[in-house]
C-alpha cells in the first residue's frame, strides 16, 4: 500500500483579524482555521505528523514529492474553496452558511419516524409545509428504511411510497431530494419533479445511478457506508475509521465524475452510524473538518440516531432532541454545509443563533489604546 497524506484542520478562530490574518475561511463557510496538521499514513498507520499554521504549508511540505505532495497541495486548495450554490428547480441553495434539509420518512419502519407518514398524504403534506415554513432549505423524501436489520424494499413499493409525497412536495415549490439508492425511484422522482439524489450507497448499489444522475444533471450525495448489498451496515471493521471513509469518499467522488456527474453536482456524507461503532462515530464526528480537503460540500446526518441514546441513558428516539442538536451545532463548528434533521425548527432556530455570534465575530476586533 502506497503512502497518504491527509490536511486536518485543527485549531479555529472566530475571524481572519483575530490572527492577523493568518487564517483560512473554511470552505466557503462562516469558520476559519489557524493551525492545520498534516499526517502521512503508510500500510494503515501514521508515520508522521505535521503541525503548522495558516502562512506555513509550504515548510510543511518540506520532504514530500511527487504524488504526495500534489495530493497535499489539493487537499490545501479544496479547505479553501468556495462553492457554489445548488440550483434546485426555482431554488437556489447558499453554501456559505449551514443549510437545513429537512426529513420525510414515508416508510413503515424508520427507526423515529417509520409509519406516521406512509399513506398518510395529508399528514406528510402538513408535516413538508411545516418544515418549509421553519426554514427547511430541501425536503428529503424517503422510501426505504436503511436502519440495521431493516429489510430491502421492493423498488414498486418504494415509488408507491415515494412519488405521492414529491407531488404534493412540488405543489408547495419546494427543493425536493430523494432518499433512494435505486435508479428506476430516482427516475421516476425526477419526472414527478424531484431535483437530487441522496443515495446513500454511493451510486453502487444500481449501476444504472451513475449514468442516470450524470444523464439529468441532477446533484447527488454520496453517503459512506460499508456494505455493497442489501445491507449497508455490513463489514463496518476499520483500521482508522477516518481515513479509510476520507478514502472511500474520495474514490466514489472520482468514480462519479467518471461515469459523467459534474464534480459541483456532488456533495458528500461520512455516513454517521452507517456501519460503524460509537468510537467510529464520534472519531469522525471529531474530524468532520478534514473532509473539506475532500473538495465537496460536506452534509451531515445525526438526526436522532442511536449513538445519541448511547451516550445518554438509551433515550428513545423521539427524545434524542438535545443530542441531535449538539451534534448539529458540532457540525456548524466544522463548517459543514447541509445538516439533514428531524426537527427542522429547533435546529433552524439553532443555527440562526449560531450564526449570530458568527456574525458578530467577524466585527469584532480588539481596539488598540489611540496616541
Amino acid at each position: 500500500m502506497s503512502a497518504s497524506v491527509y490536511l486536518h484542520p485543527i485549531g479555529f478562530a472566530s475571524g481572519p483579524q483575530a490572527e492577523d490574518g493568518a487564517a483560512i475561511r473554511l470552505a466557503g463557510t462562516m469558520v476559519y482555521s489557524s493551525r492545520f496538521a498534516l499526517v502521512l499514513r503508510e500500510n494503515g498507520v501514521a508515520t508522521d505528523r505535521r503541525l503548522f499554521g495558516a502562512k506555513g504549508f509550504e515548510e510543511a511540505l518540506a520532504g514530500l514529492e511527487g504524488s504526495l505532495e500534489l495530493e497535499a497541495r489539493r487537499q490545501w486548495t479544496n479547505l479553501q474553496k468556495i462553492h457554489a450554490p445548488i440550483q434546485l428547480g426555482e431554488r437556489t441553495i447558499r453554501l456559505d452558511q449551514p443549510q437545513i434539509m429537512g426529513v420525510l420518512n414515508v416508510t413503515p419502519d424508520s427507526f423515529s419516524d417509520g409509519g406516521d407518514f406512509l399513506e398518510k398524504p395529508d399528514a406528510g403534506r402538513a408535516h413538508a409545509a411545516e418544515m418549509l415554513e421553519a426554514g427547511a432549505a430541501i425536503i428529503d423524501i424517503g422510501g426505504e428504511s436503511t436502519r440495521p436489520g431493516a429489510a430491502a424494499t421492493w423498488e414498486g413499493d418504494e415509488k408507491e411510497r415515494v412519488l405521492p409525497a414529491v407531488e404534493y412536495c412540488k405543489s408547495m415549490g419546494a427543493a425536493i431530494s430523494v432518499d433512494t439508492r435505486r435508479a428506476g425511484v430516482l427516475e421516476a422522482a425526477l419526472q414527478a419533479g424531484a431535483h437530487m439524489a441522496n443515495d446513500v450507497s454511493a451510486l453502487r448499489y444500481d449501476p444504472r445511478m451513475s449514468e442516470l444522475a450524470a444523464n439529468s444533471k441532477c446533484p447527488v450525495i454520496l453517503m459512506h457506508a460499508p456494505g455493497t448489498g442489501e445491507d449497508l451496515h455490513e463489514g463496518g471493521e476499520y483500521t482508522d475509521v477516518v481515513s479509510e471513509v476520507f478514502d472511500f469518499l474520495r474514490h466514489a467522488r472520482d468514480r462519479a465524475i467518471a461515469g459523467g456527474v459534474s464534480e459541483e453536482r456532488i456533495m458528500l456524507d461520512p455516513g454517521i452510524g452507517f456501519g460503524k461503532t460509537l468510537a467510529d462515530n464520534l472519531a469522525l464526528i471529531n474530524a468532520l473538518p478534514l473532509f473539506h480537503a475532500l473538495g465537496s460540500p460536506l452534509l451531515l446526518g445525526v438526526s436522532r440516531k442511536r449513538m445519541i441514546g448511547a451516550l445518554s441513558n438509551e433515550e428513545a428516539a423521539h427524545q434524542r432532541l438535545g443530542g441531535s442538536i449538539a451534534l448539529a451545532m458540532k457540525g456548524m463548528d466544522a463548517g459543514i454545509h447541509m445538516l439533514r434533521v428531524h426537527d427542522v425548527k429547533q435546529t433552524v432556530q439553532a443555527r440562526n443563533v449560531w450564526r449570530g455570534m458568527r456574525d458578530a465575530a467577524l466585527t469584532d476586533f480588539a481596539q488598540l489604546p489611540m496616541d
